[in-house]
């Protein structure tokens, strides 16, 4: 087999359609088209749910729930959140922050953090962070150590 013997597999290329080009083509007249309607005319056909005047399904539907509007869900606080059992890999007596935390990985830099209550903290920790669980609060005091709130 030499490179100019190289040729598509049987089937896996077909000609261009040619439409518009007159009736001998099989695309002539309405080039494929049909005959009036939305379908027919230039600008393209229906968006996505149209269905053809009568009322859409989702208009149809009976709404629930509460829908959070965009503006307010770009101003909500975003919390990194970090589980108390992460927090063992500290050693004893060391002071955890939002900075600390990424370093290791935890959580991106420069997010607001918040420690959760899942799991057991058995060292004595400092841990600095923007809001606390009821739950991870006393634990971290019941394990001799400070859990302290940053103000930003």
């Amino acid at each position: 087999m030499r490179l100019g013997e190289l040729k598509p597999a049987a089937g896996s290329t077909t000609p261009e359609r040619r439409i518009g080009r007159g009736i001998g083509s099989g695309m002539g007249k309405t080039s494929g088209r049909g005959h009036k309607g939305r379908g027919s005319r230039s600008g393209g056909n229906t968006p996505p749910g149209y269905e053809g005047g009568q009322m859409p399904l989702r208009r149809r539907v009976p709404k629930r729930g509460f829908r959070r509007l965009q503006k307010n869900a770009a101003r909500r606080e975003e919390f990194a959140l970090v589980n108390l059992r992460q927090l063992a890999e500290f050693p004893e007596g060391a002071t955890v922050d939002a900075a600390a935390l990424a370093e290791r990985g935890f959580i991106p830099a420069g997010r607001k953090l918040k420690i959760l209550g899942d799991g057991e903290i058995k060292t004595k920790l400092t841990v600095r962070a923007d809001a606390f669980s009821a739950a991870a609060r006393e634990k971290i005091g019941a394990a001799g150590g400070a859990a302290e709130i940053v103000t930003a």
